[in-house]
């Protein structure tokens, strides 16, 4: 899934952001308003790391979303 999608499914998608970073609020995650460089950027706040790692972190989130999943699915495999 690119970043147009995402942004484009923000409502649908934001129960799966909080459930990868749990230490953004519903606020983090309501004021996001699906831009990247903002999710990066609360990464880096919350968590203590660096723009890089938060970036990579977002890079293989948005690997693993299926196009059209607002239903909060994941592609990794294994039991749910």
């Amino acid at each position: 899934m690119n970043w147009d999608q995402i942004e484009g499914e923000w409502k649908q998608i934001k129960a799966h952001v909080k459930s990868k970073w749990a230490k953004l609020t519903d606020d983090d995650v309501q004021a996001l308003s699906g831009k990247k460089d903002a999710l990066v950027g609360k990464i880096q706040e919350r968590y203590g790391v660096l723009k890089d790692e938060a970036e990579r972190q977002v890079d293989e989130w948005i690997a693993k979303v299926k196009p059209g999943s607002g239903d909060n699915k994941d592609v990794r495999p294994g039991p749910r």
